[in-house]
């Protein structure tokens, strides 16, 4: 196998590069914000917790709803493109929108907005995997776009937080700080898609036919009975369910939960940067490994690697402890994420990705509603934000379990 990139996979790759930066600021720089917010509203660390995961869930939710139906649209002639351009474009546009909200409540609404443009154009952009590059190359691509996504997003990433941080020597409020952060986050994540927008081609599709709408709720109800009856899909879903919502919640709340802990802002937001700088070489190994290994395997080291660190973060209580929590999620972050992405797109009809990735948002990003709302509840109700995290460990169990049961229905655990 030919290990050189072609130049469709190097613009597929670099939409990861710039819609990471979105996801980065979300995960570091927005909670503290919206902490910022909170407390010139009165909030108290254990709402504004509770609050910012409501938000997420939310998010989520309506991802898990609109992904199916959308995915399955985008699997017709000529609308994968559109749909994805019109995700992106909402999705940048209400990146700016951020640095506008003076309040608390309006700025939880905007976000909501642009979490939710940014989770449904990665089902297309997903989707796109099955036309951009061979099976045998899955793995290596789509763990080489998480790599980049990590490094790249750095880049933008480091701006703000010079920005952020030294307002006051720059003459800047923290409102007008964040704005500029917003606007270079935003214009990072449209330009790096740009290659992508103009020249992706949708190879595998349906044919539209007199009702796009109509013929998509069809195939995606066929689809959904094929899914039952192929058990090996069926038990990777369930599976996918639970693992990586413990990983999507890790990654959506790492910096609300420092910050509820009362750790020093500056260095959640350095060792959260160290997870990308660790991240970047961690995934290309995995997909070194994954020439001689089968990603089965890793998947479930992966998995279990998590259920440790969600077991850790229960005792997390000193900067130190964070940024080993911090270095031990760069290992296996984007090892997890990848190798599950090439390896669905694999083991499903490459005419019906559209489809088959908007169920699979159900049990991954929508599945995450489950765990932010459970951290959150459980925080709340205790007033121990280690409580909420405790529950994880759970779900990683779980998704280990139902991961070996759909390999064993498949004949190929190893």
């Amino acid at each position: 196998m030919k290990l050189k990139l072609t130049s469709l996979e190097k613009q597929w790759i670099l939409y990861d590069v710039g819609n990471s930066a979105f996801i980065l600021l979300v995960s570091t720089i927005l909670p503290i914000y919206f902490n910022y917010l909170a407390e010139s509203g009165g909030l108290s660390p254990s709402t504004y917790l509770a609050y910012w995961g409501y938000a997420i869930s939310i998010s989520t939710l309506i991802v898990a709803v609109l992904g199916p139906t959308l995915g399955a649209v985008a699997d017709t002639k000529n609308f994968k493109k559109r749909l994805f351009a019109a995700a992106l474009i909402t999705g940048t546009a209400a990146c700016v929108l951020l640095g506008t909200a003076a309040s608390w409540l309006v700025f939880l609404v905007i976000f909501v907005v642009a979490k939710t443009a940014y989770s449904i154009s990665l089902i297309f952009y997903d989707a796109m995997l099955t036309d951009v590059t061979v099976e045998e190359r899955m793995d290596m691509v789509s763990s080489h776009g998480y790599a980049w996504g990590y490094i790249g997003s750095c880049i933008p990433f480091v701006l703000c937080l010079v920005i952020v941080l030294n307002a006051e020597s720059f003459g800047l409020s923290m409102q007008a700080a964040m704005l500029v952060a917003f606007l270079i986050t935003a214009l990072w994540w449209l330009v790096a898609s740009l290659p992508l927008l103009k020249n992706y081609k949708q190879i595998y599709y349906a044919d539209a036919g007199k009702h796009v709408v109509r013929n998509s709720f069809a195939r995606l109800g066929t689809s959904l009975k094929e899914i039952y009856k192929e058990k090996k899909i069926l038990f990777f879903l369930l599976a996918f369910f639970f693992y990586i919502d413990g990983v999507y919640t890790i990654i959506d709340m790492a910096t609300a939960y420092g910050t509820s802990l009362g750790l020093d802002t500056t260095g959640l937001l350095l060792a959260l940067l160290l997870t990308q700088i660790v991240a970047f070489p961690c995934a290309l190994i995995f997909s070194r490994l994954s020439k001689n290994m089968p990603s089965a395997r890793l998947i479930r080291l992966c998995i279990l690697a998590y259920f440790c660190i969600a077991l850790y973060a229960i005792w997390l209580d000193s900067q130190f402890d964070f940024w080993v929590l911090a270095v031990l999620v760069g290992m296996f972050q984007g090892a997890i994420q990848a190798l599950s992405r090439s390896y669905f797109a694999k083991i499903i009809p490459a005419d019906k990705s559209g489809e088959y990735f908007g169920i699979l948002d159900i049990c991954g990003k929508g599945a995450a509603f489950f765990g932010t709302f459970l951290v959150s509840f459980i925080s709340q109700i205790t007033g121990s934000p280690s409580a909420g995290v405790g529950s994880l460990s759970v779900m990683f169990l779980i998704g280990f379990v139902l991961f070996s049961k759909a390999e064993r229905l498949s004949g190929r655990l190893s």
